[in-house]
């Protein structure tokens, strides 16, 4: 019975302890080496004392990274990964939050941490695992235990650290399993970063099913030639990609510099995908499965799924589709009612995969998690995910746009994401990301691509009415992007104030 994440990590080496589990340029590891080093690693937590408590990780994204993950496990603790990339405000914020017993390190980036209790990576792999003291470990944890803490933005500029049990990611897990039809020949590559709810899918899917995982350096992303050589060459199968990843392939028109016919399955959220990028996808990976995933990291990233089945439009919105297994959605108006028929409504999920909440900060988890309104019989926690979704004539779930991004604006309400799909559709804009001067009651676009304000302004007039155009648009080169290499709104929001 898998109960805690190691668990799939013990049967993945006791069934297949010599096959290779996850790879970096120089340096590959097998199931069985992946188990071995988790568990030495966990004796120098265990010698520590530390159990039940936050340690946190501040490591390159690497196959060290993972086993030091896979060993906050079996001492019996939860981890918190801290990119080395972060700015030291926001890692600072993190620590304060999250108060951790330990940091996980290396030499290199010692420094920053000397005001923790730095545990060194170098040093607790040369430990000597105790069977026995992690047996009692083991024997001591339950199933609804945390297994991480990962921290997004929040609105007020600190971040929230969302807690997410052994449980939740099991649930999580299996239905990744059924969903994107992972199994023991497909090799995977790795690209958000490993503080991302995403990442999980990379790094717990080999032990889960036996396959493989590939790290690469993040230049790599900056670098079509080397990105699909490396798929070529690798045989790589499997993509969870945010689609402005996959979009830097497409703008570049790196399809023909490698063969990747060996990709099987693409699947991609984080973000609106693009109608023009998915169809580049499809015409020249057309032996793939493509699947838009829909989650956050309170519902431990699956929250709906839709794998294309038919064509769209330019200008149409890919659903997000259908709840993913062993999960609820609930569609509710301004008056926790449910959606009449056609209509728009808040997105509210409920299900064993949902996060205890925001860890040490009680007061924002009444704000995001509730009681189910329409169950006044017994406790049922749901989660608000502050997006707004209908549904369409297939039964399938439209994102309509977030709640705090529809706008009062000329006597109508609006959705910016909509505007942004009309922009997307126009075939010179690579990317966009469309906000809302409040102040000068003003609708703004910024956009990267080959193609001037005025000339993308006359040709939204042909997909927009008047009231819904934006009436400054700034072209960008490139596009700011956050940490998660998402399009960064609160950057884009500060160079309009300077406008």
């Amino acid at each position: 019975m898998i109960k805690i994440i190691t668990d799939y990590l013990d049967e993945a080496a006791e069934r297949l302890p010599e096959k290779t589990a996850y790879v970096e340029p120089d340096n590959s590891v097998t199931f069985s080496e992946v188990r071995k080093a988790s568990r030495n690693i966990a004796q120098g937590i265990i010698d520590e004392g530390i159990f039940h408590s936050p340690v946190a990780i501040f490591l390159e994204k690497s196959i060290s990274c993972i086993e030091a993950m896979f060993s906050i496990g079996y001492s019996g603790n939860f981890y918190t990964v801290l990119d080395v990339d972060m700015p030291e405000a926001r890692i600072e914020k993190i620590l304060d939050t999250l108060h951790p017993k330990a940091v996980i390190t290396d030499r290199e980036h010692a420094e920053i941490m000397k005001d923790q209790n730095v545990l060194l990576i170098e040093e607790l792999l040369e430990k000597k695992a105790d069977d026995v003291s992690i047996a009692d470990v083991r024997f001591r944890m339950q199933t609804t235990d945390l297994m991480y803490v990962l921290f997004t933005s929040g609105s007020t500029g600190t971040p929230k650290g969302v807690t997410t049990s052994h449980l939740a990611y099991i649930q999580y897990l299996e239905g990744a399993r059924e969903t994107y039809e992972l199994e023991e020949n497909d090799v995977l590559l790795s690209q958000v970063p490993f503080y991302f709810v995403m990442a999980g899918t990379d790094i717990y899917a080999p032990v889960q099913n036996g396959c493989s995982m590939h790290i690469i350096p993040k230049n790599y992303y900056a670098f079509p030639a080397l990105l699909m050589k490396y798929i070529e060459e690798h045989r790589i199968t499997f993509l969870y990609w945010v689609p402005s990843a996959l979009a830097m392939v497409v703008n570049t028109k790196a399809f023909d510099i490698a063969d990747i016919s060996s990709i099987k399955k693409v699947v991609f959220g984080g973000e609106v995908m693009p109608v023009p990028i998915l169809k580049e996808w499809i015409k020249n990976v057309p032996g793939a499965f493509y699947i838009n995933g829909y989650g956050s990291t309170e519902a431990t990233d699956g929250v709906a799924f839709y794998r294309i089945d038919r064509e769209f439009e330019d200008t149409d919105t890919l659903p997000i589709g259908i709840p993913y297994p062993n999960t609820q959605i609930l569609i509710l108006d301004e008056n926790n009612k449910p959606i009449e028929e056609g209509g728009t409504g808040e997105l509210c999920v409920k299900g064993p995969s949902l996060s205890y909440g925001y860890y040490n900060d009680p007061e924002r988890t009444k704000e995001a998690f509730m009681q189910n309104p329409l169950n006044p019989y017994y406790e049922e926690r749901i989660y608000r995910m502050g997006d707004l979704v209908r549904y369409n004539e297939h039964g399938e779930l439209i994102y309509v746009g977030r709640a705090d991004s529809q706008i009062q604006h000329m006597g109508q309400r609006i959705e910016l994401g909509e505007i942004e799909a009309c922009a997307n559709s126009v075939e010179m804009v690579r990317e966009c990301a469309c906000i809302y001067n409040d102040e000068k009651k003003r609708i703004v676009l910024f956009y990267e691509g080959d193609i001037t304000p005025k000339e993308l302004g006359d040709t939204l007039k042909e997909l927009l009415p008047d009231y819904m155009l934006p009436r400054k648009r700034y072209q960008m080169d490139p596009m700011p992007k956050n940490l998660n290499g998402k399009i960064d709104r609160a950057k884009l929001r500060e160079i309009e104030k300077t406008k």
